[in-house]
C-alpha cells in the first residue's frame, strides 16, 4: 500500500477530533507529524500522527480494517510539539517500533520508543532520555549490521557543542553501542572540525573534537586536538578531564612515544627522476621524503597505500611513521573497508587485513571491497560452449567463501541483505548466509535502497520499484531508475537520447519535476540539477544548480561540477574557480576560492587539500599556500626545466616544458618553440564551448650527462564518446646544442636500422607471450621515424593505440638492449655521446 503525503494527511484529518490540528515537525525540513509504517508485524502499514487539541498533544495510530481506517490507539503526548516521528526496528527485527521526539524545550526533547503490545503502545525508553537531535540507523558493528537500529543522541551542551551517545536495545535493556563508534563518529569528527575552523579559540570545541576523534579511532589526530585543548588558559571541561582523555588516547596508541606521530598528507615533487611523492604535516613540513612513485591519503586507520620502484612499481601500505606494514609486493591495493583491503598480484585478487596477512585461501578473478561484513567475488569455469562462465558469491571477513559462487550477477550487502540474480528473469533477496528471503520474477532488479528496489518486468521495458517482498510499489514508467537513498530516487523519463531527470519520493511522487539533463544526489538533502549546456547536444555536459530535497532551487545554473556534501560543505567549480559551498549552495564564508577547476577538501582544522587543474596544492583557511608542486626542476647547472601552464579555455589545459640554461639563446628559443608545438600549445577560442576536452602534461623520464628526455602526454576526449584518445611523444634533447633527436640519429648513416629493428620487434611479437594481444597480421615492421625513447641500457620502440593492438593495450612497447644492436649504433654520433661521454 503506497501512500503519498497528501493522501496520508487527508486520511488523518478525517479521524481528528473537532478543532484538532496535526503538528508540524520543523527539521530537517518542515513536514506534518504523520508517518506510515508496519507497527504490528502483519505486513500492512499503520498510520501514526501527532495532533494538538486545546494545547495538549496526542499520538494517534490508525489501522486499515475491512476497507476503512479506524483508530487503533490514542496516547497522550508530552511537551508542546513533536521534533521526531519515524519508525524502525529497535527492539526486534520482526517489526518496527514507533519513535517520537516530544519537545519539552527549545532545544530539548524526550525520546519515546513505542512498542506495540496486546495492551497497546508501551514506551520502552527511560523517562529521563533527552536529546536535541537524533539519528536512527542500523550501524555496522563487529559482525556487520544486525537488522536493528542504533540511536545516536546529540545532547546540547554549550554553544553549538553536543555530547553524542549511541545506544541500542539489547537483551531487554538500553546499552551503549560502543562497537559502532568507528562507523558513526567520523561524522561527528567532521562536525567539530568545521566548528574548530570557524572558532579556533573556543576550547570546548577542541575537547569535543578530540573526544570524537578518539571514539572514531583517529588516534593521532585525537592526540593533536586534546593537546590543543590543553593549551588554553581555562581548558574545557577541566584540565583533569583533558589529561585523562590524553592518557586514554596514548594507551590506545601504545605508549607515550606517540607524541612524535602526527597526521600526514601526500605531496608531489617534480624531479629529474620524474614526479615523486612523499608526505607533509599540517604545517607544510616534509615528514616523509618524496621518494615514492605514488602516495595516497592516509585512511582513518592511520595507514596509506603507496607505490615505489618505477613503472614496474609495486604497492604496499605504510603507517604514519613511514614504516611498511604491508610490503610493496602487490600490483595494486584498494582502500581498507571494514578493516579489510583487496589486493591484486600476478595470481589475482586476494583479501588482506591491516597487518598484511592474506586471508583468502586462494586468488580470485575478482573481489569487491568489504561491505556489511561480506565481500562480493566471482569465479570462472568453462561453459557448455567452451567459453568461461562467471558466477558470483560472497566472502566473509575471514576470507572464507560463506556463500559459494552460484549467481549470474550480484550486488553488495546492505543491512544484512543483498540482491542476486539466479538466472534469466529471476532475481532473489538473500540474507548474510545465502538464505533466500524473496524471489523476483523480473528481467532486472536493482540494488537495495530504503527498502525499495528498481525493477524491469521485461527487456526492453520501463523501470519501476518493488519492495523487498516483491510487491510493486511504484509502477514501471521510467526509462532509468536509480536506487533510493534518504527517501529519494533519481529517475529519467526521456524516450530518446536526451535526458529528462527528476527525483521521486518513496510514494512515487515527483519532488523534483523531470526537466533536467542530469541530477546528482549530493547527500545531506541536497541535489545538483544539471541543465544542458547545448540542448541539441546534451552529451557535451551540464551546468548545475543546487537544490534542496523539496526541489527548491537554491542557486542559478553556474557550476560545471559539484561534489558530495560532507559536514555541510561540498566542493564545486565553475571551470575558473573552485570553492566550498555551504548548504545554501553559496560559497561558504571563511573558506578560500582557488583559481582553476577541480576539488577542495578540508583535511585538517586549517588545511584544505586542493586538486585543481590537475595539480595538487594545500592552502589554509585564509587562502595562503601551504604547499604546491614545484614548477622548476634544476638539472646540472646551468640547466633547468620550467613548467608553463596554458589554459585558454576551461576545456583545454596544457602543462608544457621550457628548457633554460643553453649557451646559444637562439637555439634555446627554437627548442622551446618546438616543445610548445609538440605539447599542442596552439590558438584555442577562449569563450567558445568546445565539443571536446584536451589535457596535456609532461614528465622528465631520463636525464644523463647532456641528454634530457621529456615525455609529452595528451588526452583528447570528444564529449559523448566512449573514451578519448591518448597521445605520447618523447622529446630527446641535447642540452649542449638544443638539438631534438630522431630515431635515425642513433644509428650509423649507412645501416639499415629499419630492417634490423623491424626483425627484432617481429621476433618479440612472435615468440614473447606478453605480446599475444597484438592484432594478427597487422605488424608490418617499424617506420623510419618510429616513436621511441631511451633508457641507460636500452632502446624502446612503441606504437600508438589501435595501430597494432586494441585500445586497452595502450602504447605497445618493445625493449631492445643496446648490446643487441651495438653493431649499427653510431657510437661517434652526438646522440650516443650525449649520454656516453
Amino acid at each position: 500500500m503506497s501512500m503519498s503525503e497528501p493522501l496520508l494527511t487527508q486520511i488523518v484529518k478525517q479521524q481528528l477530533p473537532a478543532g484538532a490540528n496535526v503538528v508540524t515537525i520543523l527539521k530537517p525540513v518542515e513536514h506534518p507529524a504523520i508517518y506510515a509504517a508496519d507497527l504490528t508485524g502483519d505486513g500492512m502499514p499503520e498510520i501514526a500522527a501527532v495532533y494538538k487539541l486545546d494545547g495538549e498533544l496526542t499520538l494517534l495510530i490508525l489501522k486499515f480494517v475491512q476497507g476503512q481506517w479506524t483508530k487503533m490507539s490514542v496516547t497522550k503526548g508530552l511537551g508542546y510539539n513533536a521534533t521526531l516521528l519515524t519508525a524502525a526496528p529497535v527492539t526486534s527485527t520482526a517489526r518496527n517500533n514507533l519513535i517520537v521526539g516530544w519537545q519539552l524545550g527549545s532545544i530539548w526533547s524526550k525520546l519515546a520508543v513505542y512498542e506495540w503490545t496486546e495492551a497497546g503502545l508501551t514506551d520502552v525508553a527511560p523517562a529521563d532520555l533527552y536529546f536535541s537531535h537524533a539519528e536512527i540507523i542500523d550501524m555496522p558493528g563487529q559482525h556487520g549490521r544486525d537488522g536493528k537500529v542504533e540511536i545516536a543522541l546529540w545532547t546540547h551542551d554549550t554553544g553549538e557543542a553536543y555530547q553524542v551517545d549511541i545506544i541500542r536495545w539489547q537483551h531487554g535493556k538500553w546499552v551503549p553501542a560502543t562497537d559502532v563508534y568507528m562507523y558513526y563518529f567520523p561524522k561527528v569528527v567532521q562536525y567539530y572540525e568545521q566548528l574548530t575552523q570557524h572558532y579556533p579559540d573556543y576550547t570546548f570545541y577542541w575537547y569535543y573534537l578530540a573526544d570524537a576523534q578518539y571514539r572514531a579511532g583517529l588516534l593521532p589526530a585525537a592526540l593533536i586536538s586534546v593537546q590543543k585543548a590543553l593549551s588554553f588558559n581555562e581548558p574545557y571541561p577541566s584540565r583533569e578531564a583533558l589529561l585523562e582523555l590524553e592518557k586514554q588516547i596514548k594507551q590506545s596508541m601504545g605508549g607515550s612515544h606517540v607524541r612524535e606521530i602526527t597526521w600526514l598528507f601526500p605531496i608531489s615533487v617534480r624531479t629529474i627522476q620524474g614526479t615523486r611523492w612523499g608526505y607533509m604535516d599540517a604545517q607544510g613540513r616534509i615528514r616523509l621524503e618524496p621518494v615514492l612513485d605514488d602516495a595516497r591519503d592516509f585512511q582513518p586507520n592511520g595507514l596509506a597505500v603507496v607505490v615505489k620502484d618505477g613503472k614496474a612499481g609495486k604497492a604496499g601500505v605504510i603507517n604514519l611513521n613511514g614504516q611498511y606494514v604491508v610490503q610493496p609486493v602487490y600490483d595494486s591495493i584498494n582502500s581498507f573497508e571494514e578493516d579489510r583491503a583487496i589486493v591484486i598480484d600476478a595470481q589475482g585478487f586476494k583479501m588482506i587485513d591491516e597487518q598484511g596477512h592474506v586471508l583468502t585461501k586462494r586468488a580470485y578473478p575478482f573481489i569487491a571491497n568489504m561491505k556489511d561484513g561480506r565481500a562480493l567475488f566471482y569465479d570462472t569455469s568453462g561453459g557448455q560452449a567452451g567459453g568461461d562462465v562467471s558466477r558470483y558469491g560472497y566472502l566473509d571477513a575471514a576470507g572464507n567463501e560463506v556463500i559459494r559462487a552460484q549467481f549470474v550477477s550480484a550486488y553488495d550487502f546492505s543491512n544484512g541483505k543483498a540482491v542476486v540474480q539466479i538466472k534469466v528473469n529471476e532475481f532473489a533477496l538473500i540474507d548474510r548466509n545465502g538464505n533466500r528471503l524473496a524471489t523476483y520474477p523480473y528481467a532486472y532488479v536493482g540494488p537495495l535502497g530504503d527498502g525499495l528496489l528498481a525493477f524491469q518486468k521485461e527487456t526492453p521495458g520501463k523501470y519501476g520499484y518493488i519492495d523487498e517482498r516483491g510487491q510493486v510499489r511504484i509502477e514501471p514508467k521510467f526509462t532509468t531508475a536509480l536506487p533510493f537513498s534518504g527517501g529519494h530516487a533519481i529517475v529519467n523519463t526521456a524516450e530518446d537520447y536526451k535526458s529528462t531527470y527528476g527525483v521521486i519520493n518513496t510514494q512515487g511522487a515527483f519532488v523534483i519535476q523531470p526537466a533536467y539533463n542530469d541530477i546528482r544526489d549530493l547527500g545531506e538533502q541536497r541535489f545538483a540539477l544539471g541543465q544542458a549546456i547545448d540542448p541539441e547536444q546534451p552529451f557535451i555536459g551540464s551546468l548545475y544548480a543546487i537544490a534542496d530535497a523539496n526541489g527548491r532551487r537554491l542557486t542559478e545554473f553556474i557550476y560545471r561540477d559539484v561534489g558530495d556534501y560532507k559536514g555541510g560543505l561540498a566542493s564545486a567549480s565553475d571551470g575558473r574557480q573552485t570553492v566550498l559551498l555551504d548548504l545554501s549552495g553559496r560559497p561558504a564564508p571563511g573558506y578560500p576560492r582557488v583559481e582553476g577547476s577541480g576539488t577542495l577538501e578540508v583535511v585538517a582544522p586549517d588545511l584544505i587539500k586542493a586538486n585543481v587543474d590537475q595539480r595538487l596544492l594545500y592552502v589554509n583557511r585564509a587562502g595562503q599556500i601551504i604547499w604546491r608542486q614545484n614548477t622548476i626542476v634544476p638539472l646540472q647547472p646551468p640547466y633547468r626545466v620550467r613548467e608553463e601552464k596554458y589554459k585558454p579555455n576551461i576545456d583545454y589545459l596544457v602543462y608544457y616544458p621550457q628548457v633554460e640554461g643553453l649557451t646559444d639563446q637562439a637555439a634555446q628559443l627554437a627548442l622551446n618553440l618546438k616543445l610548445r608545438n609538440l605539447s599542442q600549445v596552439k590558438p584555442i577560442p577562449a569563450d567558445q564551448k568546445l565539443d571536446y576536452s584536451y589535457t596535456g602534461d609532461f614528465d622528465i623520464t631520463f636525464y644523463q650527462q647532456q641528454l634530457l628526455q621529456l615525455q609529452l602526454t595528451g588526452y583528447n576526449y570528444p564529449f559523448g564518446a566512449a573514451h578519448g584518445m591518448p597521445t605520447m611523444i618523447y622529446a630527446i634533447i641535447n642540452l649542449s646544442s638544443g638539438q631534438l633527436y630522431e630515431l635515425k640519429d642513433l644509428f650509423k648513416p649507412n645501416s639499415d636500422y629499419v630492417k634490423v629493428l623491424s626483425q627484432i620487434v617481429g621476433d618479440q611479437i612472435k615468440n614473447d607471450p606478453q605480446y599475444s594481444y597484438v592484432f594478427p597480421d597487422t605488424y608490418e615492421g617499424i617506420s623510419p621515424d618510429q616513436p621511441f625513447f631511451v633508457t641507460a641500457d636500452a632502446l624502446h620502440l612503441y606504437f600508438n593505440p589501435y595501430e597494432i593492438a586494441p585500445y586497452a593495450a595502450g602504447f605497445p612497447t618493445f625493449t631492445i638492449p643496446f648490446v643487441q644492436i651495438r653493431d649499427i649504433i653510431n657510437t661517434e654520433g652526438s646522440f650516443w655521446k650525449a649520454f656516453h661521454m
